[in-house]
């Protein structure tokens, strides 16, 4: 892939950028405007190509490739986190705790709904987790709220809690019977954190026991208000901490990602075929005029691209049969995208030399976007090796083309 990629990078810029450079230059144009016209085609191109290809990866189409899929899942988890995040940073006592260990929390983070007027816990009851109001609202009440006792009913409404809001902290140091009746006021979600799941994270912890150690200090909790840091920094720190996925973490969402995404697989391998079937199509004009280097690279390109694929894809589920249908798909769009090319692009025109930097363009973010990191992600940095060997390689075809 790497190799193809060099390949592919050489025919870009000989045999389309300088090509239809020297072709505008007999026409008319000179260097300066020759270049800002190839230059205009090549930057639509890529960003046509990067815009849709984007949007194709959000709808399930990044599960083809392992860097494409590993830059989805970690956006996707970053954005599934961002929310709880932002409301856990509220809390003023996990907003003491190193905001690069909050990956350590989320998991033990649960979802709780509570029902209008649904009481979660009574003064008196055991403290087992602290709560953070993700929607809705809930009352603190001084009593029973509203259940009978000693035969009337005591419900003195001493607070609101509304979103972000936080309650229940002292459970985790402690576990000490609440001091307050909770109850839902409307239809409310809530963020729970059990007591023996955070005992269990501080034990695999250090740095998150000390600083509930040092939290449990009277003094500390006295303080919390005073000396808590920034929430936004805060949620900032910790997003950023992000940038990692656990294989479980990893296969989960390339199950999820893959259900239903055949559609946007098959238009994402057709946008990678597309522009350089479109190039071969529009420089057609007989065999001695077919471009053997454009073929080449993505031939040679498209054999490991498609392995990748394929091993993505049966990791995601998809039988083999599926599998094979998705690339004849892709294979019968490029016939028809260099038909295309030949009968509405053609070679020549104006027209036609902005068509064909458009596509260009497009093939150089295909490289750039997709062969260059999978072979880094497969090969590490030896594939400048074969990156430059398949630029020379191309050079050669090109030159000796050229001096018949």
């Amino acid at each position: 892939m790497a190799f193809a990629a060099g390949a592919l990078i050489s025919a870009l810029a000989i045999e389309l950028a300088f090509e239809g450079a020297q072709e505008l230059h007999r026409q008319g144009f000179n260097a300066n405007a020759s270049t800002a016209f190839i230059g205009c085609g090549f930057a639509l191109g890529s960003v046509i190509y990067y815009f849709t290809s984007l949007f194709l990866d959000q709808k399930g189409a990044a599960i083809r490739y392992p860097t494409r899929f590993r830059e989805y899942a970690l956006g996707q988890k970053q954005k599934d986190a961002k929310e709880t995040i932002e409301l856990l940073s509220k809390c003023d006592l996990l907003r003491h705790l190193p905001p690069e260990e909050v990956e350590r929390i989320l998991p033990c983070v649960r979802n709780r709904h509570l029902d209008g007027g649904e009481v979660l816990f009574r003064a008196g009851d055991g403290g087992d987790a602290l709560y953070i109001v993700a929607r809705g609202k809930v009352d603190v009440l001084s009593g029973a709220g509203g259940e009978p006792r000693n035969g009337h009913v005591i419900e003195e409404k001493l607070a609101e809690l509304g979103e972000g809001q936080a309650f229940g902290e002292m459970a985790l140091l402690s576990g000490g019977p609440r001091t307050a009746t909770i109850q839902s006021a409307a239809q409310t979600d809530l963020l729970e954190i059990g007591r023996e799941d955070f005992d269990r994270l501080l034990v695999r912890d250090h740095r998150l026991a000390t600083a509930v150690e040092r939290l449990s200090h009277e003094r500390a909790i006295r303080n919390l208000s005073s000396g808590a840091a920034n929430p936004s920094q805060w949620a900032k720190v910790a997003a950023s901490n992000l940038d990692h996925l656990s294989k479980s973490e990893a296969e989960k969402m390339l199950v999820e990602a893959g259900h239903g995404a055949g559609m946007a697989i098959v238009l994402g391998n057709i946008l990678d075929t597309i522009p350089g079937c479109l190039v071969i199509g529009a420089k057609f004009a007989g065999l001695a005029t077919l471009s053997i280097t454009l073929i080449l690279g993505m031939f040679i390109g498209g054999i490991p691209e498609a392995a990748a694929s394929a091993s993505m894809l049966k990791r995601a589920g998809y039988r083999p049969f599926t599998i094979f249908a998705l690339w004849s798909a892709v294979l019968v769009a490029g016939i028809v995208a260099a038909a295309a090319g030949k009968i509405f692009v053609g070679s020549g025109s104006h027209t036609a030399i902005f068509s064909q930097a458009v596509a260009g363009g497009a093939v150089l973010a295909v490289v750039a976007h997709a062969m260059i990191p999978e072979s880094i992600h497969e090969g590490g940095s030896l594939v400048v090796l074969p990156t430059v060997a398949g630029f020379l390689f191309a050079l050669w075809l090109s030159l000796a083309q050229s001096f018949v």
